[in-house]
């Protein structure tokens, strides 16, 4: 999966020993917005300019601030907007078993501009005709079949990143629906997903983050994807598997554990954190890697 010359911070090399054992919590609580999940990555959010302190500060905030976090929620996700990508830093979902029951179904919905977002930086259905790839959902529109609505809101293109089509439609699809059978057998699975931008080394012996964009608005083709799952068990328990696949065609008879990567990989790589808000949330965490799926 990151085989050749891409890579994952060498945290990804040991196998997140220290996260596959139970956790002690931290204390405290999630604040704000997002504070009734039981995770969300470590990204600032304010409905205005922040309060900064010191004499003098409110006037550097006179004419308002240039840009904060983007996050929008919808009828079946959350989601934190990139305003230089086109796409969504992550998307986080909760699936159970009335989340997936329905008789809601993508007929009939089409991909569309979140009108949300400022023209300037946002994808159309344009800049993804005749670009090779798929429109590639980051919430899935099978998770939501409880409320056509949600299913709709999947559609939005900031819910939406340039996809390998061979991807899409087998290993990653794969992948979507092994999060919808474990929802099926545990109480809650939260699902975020979101595109990653990794290194890789070139001829010269050099490290550079090279990918490709598309259309007129530059949209950006991530070079891996992600997805962490946080599985409440009837028990109690909470257990964490994550996944990184390359945004290229991947043989579907691989066994999907072979994409499950440390969760610090992940933190490293994107920028976002999951344990320590889980730590909030519990003590006892399970982190399920490659070498110790049950």
């Amino acid at each position: 999966m990151l085989r050749g010359r891409w890579t994952l911070p060498a945290a990804s090399l040991a196998l997140g020993a220290a996260l596959g054992a139970r956790r002690r919590a931290e204390g405290g609580e999630a604040e704000g917005l997002l504070a009734r999940l039981p995770v969300v990555p470590a990204v600032a959010a304010a409905a205005g300019p922040p309060a900064l302190p010191g004499p003098g500060r409110t006037e550097l905030t006179k004419y308002g601030l240039p840009g904060l976090a983007q996050l929008r929620s919808r009828e079946s996700y959350v989601l934190c907007y990139d305003p230089r990508s086109r796409s969504a830093l992550w998307v986080i979902e909760q699936l159970n078993r009335e989340t997936l029951s329905g008789a809601s179904d993508r007929a009939g919905c089409d991909f569309q501009e979140d009108d949300s977002v400022h023209r300037y930086h946002r994808a159309t259905n344009a800049d993804y005709r005749g670009s090779g790839f798929d429109r590639g959902h980051l919430a899935a529109a099978a998770n939501h079949k409880w409320s056509q609505k949600a299913v709709r809101d999947t559609f939005y293109l900031s819910n939406v990143a340039p996809q390998d089509p061979h991807l899409n439609q087998n290993a990653w699809n794969n992948l979507e629906k092994y999060s919808r059978s474990l929802a099926r057998n545990n109480k809650n699975v939260y699902v975020c997903t979101g595109p990653l931008y990794l290194p890789r080394m070139e001829a010269d012996g050099k490290m550079y983050v090279k990918y490709q964009v598309i259309g007129k608005n530059n949209v950006a083709v991530p070079t891996h994807f992600f997805k962490v799952l946080i599985l409440e068990k009837e028990s109690g328990e909470i257990e964490l598997r994550s996944y990184v696949m390359p945004n290229s065609p991947v043989d579907e008879k691989i066994p999907l554990e072979q994409f499950l990567v440390p969760i610090e990989s992940i933190e490293r790589a994107s920028g976002l954190l999951f344990v320590p808000n889980i730590l909030k949330r519990t003590s006892n965490l399970k982190a399920i890697t490659a070498g110790n799926k049950r």
